[in-house]
């Protein structure tokens, strides 16, 4: 039983989250051009979809109507400013803790053909 309000409950939150964005996505295409605001490629038709709105300031929560706290970007470009945020705070917490932590730009098999070589 509390499973099965607990599957309610998140379901109804998920519906929720999808038309909160989908109000402010379709309020950002009506104010801006359908164009990155990185890589400036244009979209149109079903493309669009490829189209995101980015929060300037990264709180999905802050909407203004005048659209000042979102850009729209494409998703690729989308992914790369999420990606950047996430090593700035990898780099940031690396420095004031003295520890470092693997970042996104580590990659496990880099000196794996000089093992190799080594044999």
């Amino acid at each position: 039983m509390a499973s099965e309000h607990a599957d309610q409950f998140i379901a109804q939150m998920r519906k929720e989250e999808q038309q909160r964005q989908m109000g402010y996505r379709e309020q950002a295409l009506k104010l801006y051009p359908h164009v990155c605001g990185r890589c400036t490629r244009e979209f149109e038709g079903k493309k669009l979809r490829e189209l995101t709105v980015h929060h300037r300031d990264h709180n999905h929560d802050n909407n203004p109507l005048d659209g000042s706290n979102w850009e729209l970007l494409c998703i690729y470009c989308h992914e790369e400013e999420h990606t950047r945020e996430v090593q700035q705070q990898h780099s940031v917490e690396a420095a004031s803790t003295g520890h470092t932590k693997p970042s996104l730009e580590h990659s496990p098999f880099a000196a794996l053909g000089e093992r190799f070589k080594s044999k």
